[in-house]
């Protein structure tokens, strides 16, 4: 009747749903440290790595990472920081990441407690949707900043292919993460 979500720290009853049980975040400097590493790591190295005009977004497979293991709150507020800190380092994008980050990380939060977080096809299944969340209101942020509407198939192909590689990537890191464990314990 019952089963435990260790990682998320949420109790789900199959039959009426999440329970009020707290998440157990991750430490908000490690967090922010690991959110910095992967800002340097999108801006300066990510572009060399496209399939097909995509590149995968280490900054999104970050705040999924903390927002699967926070309340909406901190989610909400992580993806803020995440979003201006891809807006500072983005050229013409106004605040388009600032709106659709802390969007991503709120869905992510709120979804994350119908779910086992450290099942590698069902994270990678999130950071699928995810980006394609985040990418449907990147764009609408950015046609209210007066884009011009046209390529619309094109983006829609390249998000596709992010979030391909976005789901491959937080499946690897996962993978990496399994090993690194086994090997240590």
């Amino acid at each position: 009747m019952f089963r435990s979500n260790e990682p998320t720290g949420v109790r789900v009853n199959t039959r009426s749903g999440a329970s009020s049980a707290p998440p157990i975040a991750p430490e908000w400097w490690r967090a922010g440290l690991y959110l910095l590493l992967a800002l340097f790591v999108q801006v300066e190295f990510m572009h060399y790595a496209t399939l097909r005009g995509a590149q995968a977004s280490a900054v999104l497979v970050v705040v999924v990472w903390y927002a699967l293991r926070a309340d909406l709150l901190a989610a909400g507020a992580f993806g803020v920081a995440a979003g201006l800190l891809e807006d500072a380092f983005s050229a013409q994008t106004g605040i388009a990441w600032t709106m659709a980050t802390p969007v991503t990380a709120l869905f992510v939060a709120y979804l994350s407690r119908w779910f086992f977080a450290d099942s590698i096809p069902a994270l990678a299944s999130v950071v699928f949707v995810a980006t394609l969340l985040r990418r449907m209101v990147f764009w609408i942020a950015m046609s209210l900043q007066g884009y011009p509407p046209g390529y619309a198939r094109l983006h829609l192909h390249a998000a596709l292919w992010e979030a391909l590689l976005n789901a491959t990537l937080i499946a690897l890191l996962m993978l990496a993460a399994r090993l690194r464990e086994s090997r240590t314990a």
